[in-house]
């Protein structure tokens, strides 16, 4: 388990929706401190595994009144299952409408009648209510009480599923109306920025530039330091100046000869449709079913499948027993988390962190 190291940060990290603890290990290895607040027990079992500070519940009962006054940067990641690709999509035919209760928060409506509005909210095909694509709104909330409150964060940086850019585009007006300097939301590849995984996030980085602020400047959004992944392009062939992407070899050591994961999620049980990456490629995209993926060694045969610390190491958590998952559902734990590797670049971006500064953490933390 890793300690808390001290800290002589001034700044001090909320992290709603914080999950197992992506954004927040990546605090820890910037060395800022953080504090999350999940509901799921068993990311919150993962969460006091590794000494991760937390508020078990849920982010609704909260705000940034009854927190303390010492934290001033607000980051977080809504649940995303309504927006995925890979999920139903009512939160993507929802767009419109949520788009418009953005709008009726930054005009300051009744919190009451907005949520009671959007419990009411039902997906046009099938009739039904699913609350997490409300959740979305929960930042745009504590950041306007926050203002209200006469404490606006200094910094806010929010990531979602690539779906939900337009909606962080809408949060990037209404902060920019509010007092915010606003990096234009983008939609980041993992990969580029050094994490073993093709995957990508849609990202929001805000800075307070009113009485107070902390920070000069506007923000900018992580520059890449990788070559993006192309399944037919060298991975030497990767851009002037940038470092060749991370294979799944380069970080699970401990398998010592070459393998191929074949995917059977998404397939409809269309053998054809199985995607395949070799060893010596990034993995494709961490979900929640990486435990159902197949292994397969040089000679065609079944090795064993990805263990929880491996699948955690492709996200970029340390590997057991320096990181220790607990509770149930580890594989899906894994896959809602944030890569902490990308967390540290988004993280040192918003809060303005020198190159150096980032790339000694990065050593410090990374063997590749």
């Amino acid at each position: 388990m890793n300690a808390a190291p001290p800290s002589t940060s001034p700044f001090k990290i909320i992290d709603l929706f914080a999950g197992p603890g992506g954004l927040d290990q990546a605090a820890r290895q910037l060395k800022v401190p953080s504090m999350g607040i999940e509901w799921d027990k068993d990311a919150c079992a993962t969460r006091a595994a590794n000494g991760l500070p937390t508020e078990a519940g849920d982010v609704r009962d909260y705000g940034p009144t009854t927190i303390g006054e010492d934290f001033n940067v607000l980051a977080g990641g809504p649940p995303c299952q309504t927006f995925t690709v890979a999920g139903r999509g009512s939160g993507r035919r929802a767009l419109d409408h949520v788009l418009t209760f953005a709008d009726r928060l930054r005009n300051r409506d009744p919190l009451a009648k907005v949520r009671e509005d959007l419990a009411a909210l039902k997906d046009e095909e099938t009739d039904k209510h699913d609350e997490r694509t409300g959740l979305v709104l929960e930042p745009l909330r504590w950041a306007l009480e926050a203002i209200d409150a006469g404490r606006p964060f200094q910094v806010i940086v929010l990531e979602q599923v690539p779906a939900v850019l337009p909606v962080w585009q809408r949060y990037a007006q209404i902060l920019r109306a509010e007092g915010y300097a606003v990096a234009e939301p983008q939609v980041l590849h993992t990969e580029e920025y050094g994490v073993p995984q093709t995957r990508r996030r849609a990202i929001l980085i805000a800075r307070w530039t009113g009485e107070g602020r902390l920070l000069q400047g506007a923000p900018c959004m992580p520059e890449t330091t990788h070559g993006r992944y192309h399944k037919r392009t060298s991975r030497q062939d990767h851009g002037l100046g940038l470092q060749p992407w991370v294979s799944m070899r380069d970080v699970l050591t401990d398998r010592d000869e070459p393998f191929t994961v074949v995917s059977n999620y998404g397939t409809g049980g269309d053998p054809k449709a199985r995607g395949q990456r070799g060893s010596h490629e990034p993995s494709a995209t961490v979900t929640g079913k990486i435990s159902r993926n197949r292994i397969v060694g040089p000679d065609g045969r079944d090795r064993p499948r990805l263990t929880e610390s491996e699948a955690g190491q492709l996200q970029t958590f340390p590997a057991v027993p320096d990181w220790l998952w607990a509770g149930a559902a580890v594989a899906q734990q894994i896959g809602n988390a944030v890569p902490p590797r990308l967390g540290m670049h988004v993280l040192a971006a918003a809060l303005g962190f020198e190159r150096d500064r980032l790339n000694k953490s990065l050593k410090e933390h990374y063997a590749y």
